[in-house]
């Protein structure tokens, strides 16, 4: 399921060629293959974007279609974008994982191979997804990483839970109960909750395995109360992996994913929350996921995505 990557999507306007205060990330870009990367050397900061086209666990989830288109479209947005970062950081496109057909466990396995692989080499995976069962592929790439004894924080910028009951079936809505169910040194903090956005029962299933949660109320109203508790969250964990769900970002500024939020997140605060959160050391690797440019007003998702995927970037262990 795996494709190379592609010059195609690496292009953009070219003010200078010889200034590197004036490149963008189309002239950075690197391109290689997760197996053939070289080891990142001491003081050495390397991000691998690898993209996950799929959004077979959204159409389970009786979404609408169209994620899967979203990782080529992410990085030709990318492409445009000035580059802000050291001299010493390293961005490399590493492909995408496709899921064929209705493959979707084997492509989440595929992507948590791809992940590990970066892992193992000191390169921070950034995942473009792909529907939000992206982050299943993302958290297995991470506990195979880490092994089962390490504590491992998973912080989900999102609308939704995401706890369904997946007796029939998996799907985009399923990945953090199945997580919990199997993985006791594993715990789970939601931002940006939205109690129109899921059913007393997935409060109840929350409470029941005991997921802290941070509405979208209250991150509006207490961002500095929210990034405390965040903070705190963090502090009681080994490592953190970070995703975000763009359908917490309001419609206003986000109409092109699977459901949208009238009542969502305004972008900048999701800006200062990815801010705050990768700055911190025990965070490995962030994914951005539910992005559909088949929905989408004028790319103004995927333009924001791209946008908060250069924040991560720029702000990762700042």
């Amino acid at each position: 399921m795996y494709i190379q990557p592609s010059s195609d999507h690496w292009n953009g306007r070219v003010d200078s060629h010889t200034d590197p205060l004036s490149f963008r990330l189309h002239q950075q870009v690197k391109l290689d293959t997760p197996s053939s990367l070289s080891t990142a050397s001491k003081g050495q900061k390397i991000f691998g974007l690898i993209g996950f086209s799929c959004d077979e666990g959204v159409r389970r989830n009786q979404g609408r279609l169209g994620a899967a288109k979203a990782p080529n479209l992410l990085k030709q947005a990318l492409a445009k974008l000035p580059w802000h970062l050291s001299n010493s950081t390293t961005v490399v496109d590493v492909g995408t994982i496709q899921c064929e057909e209705d493959q979707l466990e084997k492509a989440q396995s595929e992507l948590g191979q791809a992940a590990t692989v970066l892992y193992r080499k000191g390169i921070t995976p950034i995942i473009l997804g792909g529907g939000h069962e992206t982050f299943y592929g993302h958290y297995l790439g991470a506990r195979n990483y880490l092994g089962p004894d390490e504590t491992l924080g998973i912080i989900n910028i999102d609308a939704h839970f995401d706890m369904r009951p997946y007796d029939e079936t998996t799907s985009s809505g399923t990945m953090f109960k199945q997580i919990l169910d199997a993985d006791s040194k594993s715990s789970y903090l939601c931002v940006g909750i939205q109690q129109q956005g899921n059913t007393k029962a997935l409060f109840e299933t929350a409470k029941k395995y005991r997921v802290q949660h941070i509405t979208e109320e209250e991150v509006t109203s207490e961002l500095d109360l929210s990034l405390e508790k965040i903070d705190d969250f963090i502090n009681h964990h080994d490592r953190i992996i970070l995703t975000l769900c763009t359908d917490v970002i309001s419609a206003a500024y986000a109409p092109g994913v699977s459901a949208p939020s009238p009542f969502g997140l305004h972008p900048k605060t999701v800006r200062d929350l990815i801010r705050h959160i990768v700055a911190k050391e025990k965070v490995l690797s962030f994914d951005v996921s539910e992005v559909n440019p088949v929905v989408d007003e004028n790319n103004k998702t995927v333009t924001l995505a791209a946008q908060l995927i250069n924040e991560s970037l720029i702000h990762f262990h700042e």
